[in-house]
């Protein structure tokens, strides 16, 4: 048990109170999809820094569907640049179903890269060689976004590409206006390929994360795209993932988004976290029910909508510290306190649920290897939100049930009122206005009494 835990506390109570919800229907359009069980519903989410959290069905593998859109629209526009991507796939909003014939008047173009029509063009404009084919590119890129090696669910392709008669006829569609740049026939097959990747929740909140943190995967630590790219995607998603309901999504939830039938759903929380969910009981727009409400929720508990105001990220924690402490005391006393090593660790600016989950691990990382006392010093921090104090108290209560001594460097109360502190904590957690009082105060609970 760890601070840190407090995060995976949070989303295990999302994953309680939305795992009940029975609306809904799985996807029968592709037949391989009814197999899914219609009770798995799994949350994830990872951080800036990679780490990963997770509730549920959050490692249990399922194909990817439309999710795969941003990220091989990622590598178009890697491989091609915007301008040449953008001659031949728009990006507007649809305000139309994911499969809809939305193509522009005049040029043919598709509305935009995440419906199924812009979708199969992307895919079409990947470069394709005999020495490295599209399709393998595309499956090297959606692995480089989750951090591991991603392998096709060869039984929902063979699905897909038995009852994939409307995308067919939309490739054919396009191609009449001469916006597709491959054989039809091609390009879906690939489609249908790149749609029945397998990956779990977790490995949706790493691609997402890759997205939010420009481009650079915050558990492999490789960058896979340039920060522009990253956000040309995370332009698009915003806009149109969510399809007709995008707009909705945005007011509401304030992410970039993207869902796909399969259950899946991933949000990308842009320099914050990388947000994911999985449940196969759909709406009428095709988004998972229990994955829409959840990931709502998330951001709101977070604090996550766009349009607030994020801490800089990675200026939160300044000091992470573990020091042998001497308290000035009667010498037989002072013998038994020269053992005891208090971690500290100290941050600063103003902290919001981003920058509290990075004291939380800090502090984690602060009792390393004997889990031993530690001192939180906010002398530094200016200001906490309501989501980051929650946060807080929560990583602190789990360090005081795991028996570890904690103290806090608060002289101006950041960490609120003591009231509500003993409340969340269970305990009045002692509060001091230098660091030096603190770490002997955890001394001597170290040492004990003669």
């Amino acid at each position: 048990m760890s601070a840190s835990d407090a995060v995976t506390d949070a989303l295990h109570d999302l994953h309680a109170r939305f795992a009940g919800v029975r609306e809904g229907r799985r996807a029968d359009y592709i037949p391989e999809l009814t197999r899914s069980d219609p009770d798995d519903f799994g949350i994830a989410l990872v951080s800036m820094d990679g780490h990963a959290y997770g509730a549920g069905a959050a490692d249990t593998p399922f194909t990817l569907q439309s999710v795969s859109k941003p990220f091989v629209h990622a590598l178009a526009l890697a491989s091609l640049g915007l301008d040449e991507v953008s001659r031949w796939v728009g990006a507007e909003p649809s305000g139309e179903a994911f499969n809809a014939i939305s193509l522009e008047p005049g040029t043919g173009r598709p509305a935009n890269a995440m419906v199924n029509a812009g979708a199969i063009v992307t895919t079409a404009l990947i470069p394709d060689s005999p020495a490295e084919p599209a399709f393998r590119r595309i499956l090297t890129c959606l692995s480089r976004f989750a951090g591991r090696r991603l392998e096709v669910d060869e039984d929902v392709y063979g699905s897909e590409a038995a009852t994939g008669d409307r995308n067919r006829a939309l490739a054919y569609l396009i191609r009449s206006a001469g916006t597709l740049p491959v054989d039809p026939v091609a390009a879906v097959d690939t489609y249908f390929r790149q749609c029945a990747v397998r990956a779990t929740a977790v490995d949706l909140a790493v691609m997402a994360a890759t997205l939010a943190h420009g481009g650079v995967n915050p558990v492999t630590g490789e960058r896979v795209v340039s920060p522009g790219v990253a956000a040309q995607v995370l332009a698009v998603m915003a806009t149109c993932g969510m399809y007709d309901a995008s707009g909705d999504w945005l007011l509401r939830v304030g992410l970039p988004a993207k869902s796909g039938v399969s259950g899946g759903l991933l949000a990308a929380g842009p320099a914050r976290f990388g947000l994911a969910a999985y449940s196969p009981l759909l709406d009428a727009t095709g988004t998972s029910v229990r994955g829409r409400a959840a990931l709502g929720a998330l951001s709101e508990h977070l604090g996550l909508h766009l349009m607030r105001n994020p801490a800089l990220p990675g200026s939160t924690v300044t000091l992470v510290t573990t020091a042998d402490v001497l308290p000035s005391a009667p010498s037989g006393r002072r013998e038994r306190a020269l053992h005891g090593r208090v971690g500290v660790v100290a941050a600063q600016g103003a902290l919001d649920s981003t920058a509290a989950e990075r004291v939380l691990y800090a502090l984690d990382e602060s009792g390393s290897p004997d889990a031993g006392p530690v001192v939180l010093d906010l002398r530094e921090v200016t200001g906490a939100d309501s989501d980051a104090l929650a946060l807080l108290h929560a990583g602190l209560a789990r360090l005081v049930r795991e028996g570890r001594r904690a103290a806090v460097v608060d002289p101006d109360g950041r960490l609120g009122d003591p009231a509500r502190i003993r409340e969340r904590t269970g305990q009045d957690l002692p509060r001091f206005g230098s660091r030096e009082e603190a770490a002997e105060h955890c001394a001597w609970a170290v040492a004990g009494p003669d």
